[in-house]
């Protein structure tokens, strides 16, 4: 009986132990995830956007879109420059940049009359560059910065919530935020809830005013 009772408890040490071995690693894997990837997304972000910088120094130029198009400065989200990348590919967002849409409906840019500038970038992990999303309110400014312009926008609406393969976000007269003429939008978007991808949060916003890029590269009034 000693012998059967000494059997069990053996049996229980070890299913503690496989416990606590089992808990240690996934607390490994979610500091990897949450906070690891963020480092290295960051650190491969600021090469990215500083190569975009130096890019601008030299000149005129075509428009780049293999290191990057520019930068996103939202305020209420934090005090990031989001560099922007074409594409929304996990390729592309892993490195800790947001990306414009090629599809399945292809984004307009900044520059074009008309269209929606359609954006995606991780909500968490990978630089978490959408993390504060939450934070956006109407008339938030949402600025992005070209080699030669300032686009500002304004938000409009959200939509906390709504499924992953919702794309009529993404159309460029955007209906599902009460707009039915074309006009020059922009779109946000990124997973919700906070550390799954089940759904998708969306911003959207609409411009209100250009500014040309001085010398100086003086911010618009809203990123002062």
């Amino acid at each position: 009986m000693a012998r059967v009772r000494n059997r069990i408890a053996g049996i229980i040490s070890l299913f503690g132990e496989l416990l606590i071995t089992a808990g240690v690693v996934l607390g490994l894997f979610v500091v990897y995830s949450l906070w690891w990837t963020n480092v290295l997304a960051d650190r491969a972000a600021d090469q990215d956007g500083a190569q975009v910088r130096d890019n601008w120094a030299d000149g005129p130029g075509a428009l780049d879109t293999k290191d990057g198009i520019g930068f996103l400065h939202v305020p209420a989200m934090g005090d990031d420059d989001i560099l922007i990348k074409r594409g929304t590919t996990s390729a592309i967002l892993n490195h800790g940049v947001a990306g414009y849409y090629t599809d399945p409906i292809k984004s307009a840019l900044p520059q074009d009359a008309k269209g929606n500038f359609t954006l995606a970038a991780h909500r968490d992990g990978h630089g978490a560059k959408f993390h504060n999303i939450h934070k956006l309110k109407t008339g938030d400014a949402i600025v992005f910065e070209s080699k030669d312009t300032w686009y500002v926008y304004k938000v409009y609406k959200t939509l906390p919530e709504t499924t992953k393969y919702n794309v009529d976000v993404l159309q460029p007269v955007p209906k599902e935020s009460g707009k039915t003429k074309p006009g020059r939008y922009i779109t946000l978007t990124t997973c919700t809830p906070m550390y799954t991808s089940d759904y998708r949060y969306i911003v959207w916003g609409e411009l209100e005013r250009t500014e040309k890029v001085d010398r100086d590269r003086t911010p618009p009034a809203e990123l002062r």
